[in-house]
């Protein structure tokens, strides 16, 4: 009979991570979830009394709690068979308008917290010649959407990051999948001022995204759609991407709400 799996996800608290971490609890998997919001993870806990679940009340902008955090899960499970960098914030920002500090918070999650959630398990995986490490990117990240600068180059690096990661572990045996989603229906998505194209329940995005996990899968966007809407926006020149987009709907500041 094969061990049960072992996950470790970050963001877990809410939205796609929560989801997640749902999905796999239905496989019967041990679970280490870190979010900012100590009762969402309390409330996962004992909703899944029979399983192993481990929360960490940690933001991943902590380089230092998530690595406590990834250490007390190793000494409580061994090492994970697959670790979700998950967190992320989305906030529009405008330059010019005093959103300096904006720009640099979701840059501090979206990136910086997706290489401070591997890199107390990378080492380890590389030695053990297993595992598989998982990014949650944007289709945001194709292209520089007006009003969510911060956003867009945020999953952008994180797109480019997760690449060279994958050719760097692969010698090695370790997995890394990169994961884009389109427009999910979750907290962070349900108060966008605009039309949300082929949205997607969370739990059936989780489906997708576990699916891919075990497979192995490079790259992968869901809905499959947007997978279409991002290779189209890659090749669009820049003149036209320009006119297209200069009117297009905008998430609005943090620094106005």
């Amino acid at each position: 009979m094969s061990s049960p799996l072992k996950v470790f996800i970050t963001g877990a608290s809410s939205g796609i991570g929560l989801a997640l971490a749902a999905d796999y609890a239905r496989r019967g998997a041990i679970l280490g979830l870190v979010g900012r919001r100590a009762d969402a993870l309390a409330a996962f806990q004992q909703s899944y009394p029979q399983h192993a679940v481990s929360v960490y009340r940690v933001d991943v902008r902590d380089a230092e709690a998530l690595a406590d955090a990834a250490a007390d899960f190793i000494a409580q499970h061994g090492l994970p068979d697959v670790v979700i960098a998950n967190a992320g914030i989305s906030e529009g920002a405008v330059t010019g308008q005093g959103d300096l500090r904006t720009f640099r918070e979701v840059m501090d999650v979206n990136y910086f917290g997706m290489i401070a959630t591997f890199e107390p398990f990378a080492a380890a995986m590389v030695a053990a010649k297993r595992g598989t490490l998982v990014g949650i990117a944007s289709v945001a990240g194709v292209r520089g959407l007006p009003g969510s600068g911060a956003y867009s180059a945020s999953k952008s690096a994180a797109l480019k990051y997760l690449e060279a990661l994958r050719v760097e572990m692969r010698p090695a045996g370790v997995g890394v999948v990169t994961i884009a989603p389109g427009y999910i229906r979750t907290p962070m998505t349900e108060h966008n001022p605009y039309t949300m194209p082929f949205l997607m329940d969370a739990d059936r995005f989780a489906e997708k995204v576990t699916a891919a996990i075990e497979r192995r899968t490079s790259f992968a966007v869901f809905p499959w759609q947007m997978r279409v809407v991002a290779m189209l926006l890659h090749v669009l020149p820049r003149w036209l991407y320009d006119r297209a987009f200069e009117r297009a709907p905008r998430k609005p500041r943090a620094a106005a709400e």
